[in-house]
């Protein structure tokens, strides 16, 4: 596209005036406000724009909520017992048949835990201190071997990450990771809009431009060939997670079959929410439809309602882990499906009329995102597991207290003592019932408790105050 087509275009959308310091850029700044126009979607910005930004749209708040019922952990009826035993065969046909591959969101920066760089670089274990990025691929490898065939791993960065990432896994030899089997795509990017609906610049070259959402994830799959590489492949079921959490299952078989067998669009893991005040989304049925309820969104007295034995009604809490058909990337990636973008207003550093610097003190900008789990109520037979905190959910979010690293490396201490613990070994503990030692269990050694008991003859004595890595 010339400059006057796309002078063109964007005056018949009303956006021409993120051209006005055309004629003072060199021909690298031109080209690179270029590339960064072109790559939105056009056409779709004065709907957009309309709906959201000047008309300040918002999703209604359903009139009525009820409480999601999720599958529990355990089974509890002879036939969810026959159900969960035919999920873990045929989760484990899916992986051996190689229909499964990873889907890892990883375009955050580290900013907040004190670290300049991908969250994923960031050292999360208790003795070796892998980076989060070799915790995920040393589980898939332990998987890999496990069945016999590499798993393949789609990593969605972001504009401001990818091309870190991509040289850390380069620099780490991608840790033991078949290259080939690793697809790196970028999330989509969006503009940030002035109250009167104009496309911000961040430079006289640039659009002031942040992530979509992870929502937008479905989308960059099509974009990027992830979708076709993954058709290409066989794949038919996608395990999604965040790279923030360490303790997530990157394959786990009997929810994956769960997900197979109940012929379940997308699937999602819930934990029990901690308390009414945690600030988590819950899975609820809200005018008639399940949903992610976003903890602003649900009214007090709801929130706070308990069931006769004591546990919150709305318990359910959301913790970003789901399955998901490749068949609903394909749908949405047509238009079938249409997900809503959520609006927030934000401080947003950009230049001004004159091209002089803003550092605005108050929101000053329209941000719009879209919702992964906004898919839910658009799909078949959605369905919700609860599994266990202490398993698999502990983030790495804040550089202290809550989701902190010194929490998630305490998890992982716990869950690794869990585990030796039902493989026999004696764990020592302090007399607050804590785990008196430091352990961590190398995901190529077992990357499961089930592949952890398939080796508990090799399994060392743990003494009080030790530090023990298995591997």
């Amino acid at each position: 596209m010339t400059s006057q087509e796309l002078a063109a275009r964007l005056t018949s959308i009303g956006q021409s005036s993120v051209l006005r310091f055309w004629q003072e850029l060199d021909e690298a700044g031109q080209r690179r406000l270029i590339e960064q126009i072109t790559a939105l979607d056009l056409d779709q910005i004065p709907g957009l724009v309309a709906k959201y930004v000047t008309g300040k749209y918002t999703p209604p708040i359903p009139s009525r909520f009820d409480p999601a019922t999720p599958l529990p952990h355990d089974p509890q009826t002879p036939e969810q017992r026959k159900l969960y035993e035919d999920a873990r065969k045929r989760g484990r046909e899916l992986v051996r048949n190689g229909q499964v591959a990873a889907l890892m969101v990883a375009g955050g920066q580290g900013t907040r835990l004190g670290h300049d760089g991908p969250k994923g670089e960031y050292p999360v274990t208790p003795i070796r201190k892998k980076p989060l990025f070799q915790v995920f691929a040393e589980q898939l490898l332990g998987h890999s071997r496990h069945y016999g065939r590499t798993i393949p791993w789609y990593i969605m960065t972001s504009e401001a990450n990818d091309a870190a990432t991509r040289a850390f896994f380069k620099k780490h030899d991608y840790f033991g990771y078949d290259p080939s089997a690793i697809f790196f795509f970028q999330q989509g990017m969006m503009p940030a809009f002035s109250f009167d609906g104009k496309m911000l610049l961040a430079e006289k070259d640039s659009l002031a431009l942040s992530p979509g959402g992870n929502g937008d994830c479905y989308r960059s799959m099509v974009r990027s060939g992830a979708l076709e590489d993954m058709k290409k492949r066989g794949i038919k079921h996608l395990s999604f997670f965040f790279v923030d959490n360490p303790l997530v299952h990157c394959i786990d078989e009997q929810f994956l079959g769960l997900h197979d067998l109940t012929g379940s669009d997308i699937s999602s893991k819930a934990i029990p929410k901690a308390s009414p005040e945690e600030r988590v989304g819950v899975f609820a049925m809200a005018d008639g439809k399940l949903q992610v309820v976003e903890y602003s969104d649900m009214p007090r007295e709801l929130a706070a309602q308990t069931n006769p034995d004591g546990s919150l009604r709305y318990s359910s809490a959301s913790i970003g882990i789901h399955a998901f058909r490749v068949d609903l990337v394909e749908r949405i990636g047509s238009g079938e499906f249409k997900l809503p973008w959520h609006r927030a207003e934000k401080k947003v550093p950009c230049i001004d009329e004159q091209g002089s610097r803003v550092k605005p003190q108050q929101p000053n900008a329209v941000k719009l995102e879209m919702f992964m789990f906004d898919v839910l109520p658009l799909s078949h037979n959605p369905l919700v597991y609860m599994t266990q905190r202490g398993e698999e959910f502990s983030p790495v979010k804040n550089a202290e207290g809550n989701d902190s690293p010194a929490t998630s490396r305490r998890d992982q201490i716990r869950r690794a003592a869990r585990w030796l613990e039902a493989c026999g070994v004696e764990i020592p503990r302090t007399g607050e019932g804590e785990v008196d030692a430091v352990i961590e269990i190398s995901s190529k050694f077992a990357a499961n408790l089930e592949q952890l008991m398939a080796r508990k003859h090799e399994l060392p004595r743990i003494q009080r105050g030790a530090t023990v890595y298995i591997e």
